[in-house]
């Protein structure tokens, strides 16, 4: 959780095992599972990873604004988001739901193909991410990474790649649905 220090500093703690540099408002995570890097663009903030905290404060102001503080709490939780990524990683399963034609998904190299959607003679396709694993087994995909981003966009195209257009939603439920985000179920 981040701490607020006083106004316009927030630090949190590093968790175990994981390595934080900072170069100008470049910020490398490395860890167990692999290494991410991402580049913000605030030129207002300054990051300070030392020893086993992560400081993040305001260059400009000693009392910034309150939409100064507010992008610096999304930076503090992009930064925890990237630290637990290369500690855990994270998973994103989706069920394939069907009942008017049988429908096929598979993995081919960095496509997800779905065959014969509501009876289409042609596939529906949809690019995997860089650093994004899909997998199909039986009515469950599963979609694993380490960048919570690329892992949560890849799901959301492949549920987008089912979307019904011209049909009613009520009769025709065919497609393919995101049911746990990170081990938590959707409602």
């Amino acid at each position: 959780m981040a701490e607020k220090k006083h106004e316009g500093e927030l630090e949190f703690d590093v968790i175990d095992g994981v390595k934080v540099e900072a170069r100008g408002r470049n910020i490398t995570v490395s860890g167990k599972k692999g290494s991410l890097s991402r580049r913000f663009m605030e030129d207002f903030v300054n990051i300070t990873p030392g020893g086993n905290k992560i400081k993040i404060n305001a260059k400009s102001k000693r009392f910034p604004l309150k939409k100064q503080m507010a992008i610096m709490g999304t930076i503090a939780g992009h930064i925890k988001n990237m630290m637990k990524g290369v500690t855990e990683g994270y998973t994103y399963k989706l069920r394939i739901v069907y009942s008017h034609f049988p429908m096929k998904v598979q993995v081919k190299g960095q496509e997800v193909i779905v065959d014969n959607f509501l009876g289409e003679k042609s596939p529906r396709r949809t690019v995997i991410l860089e650093g994004v694993k899909v997998e199909v087994k039986g009515n469950e995909v599963t979609v694993t990474g380490i960048d919570k981003e690329k892992v949560g966009q890849t799901a959301a195209n492949v549920e987008q790649m089912t979307r019904i257009k011209n049909f009613d939603s009520r009769v025709f439920q065919d497609g393919v649905y995101i049911i746990e985000k990170a081990g938590q179920p959707v409602v």
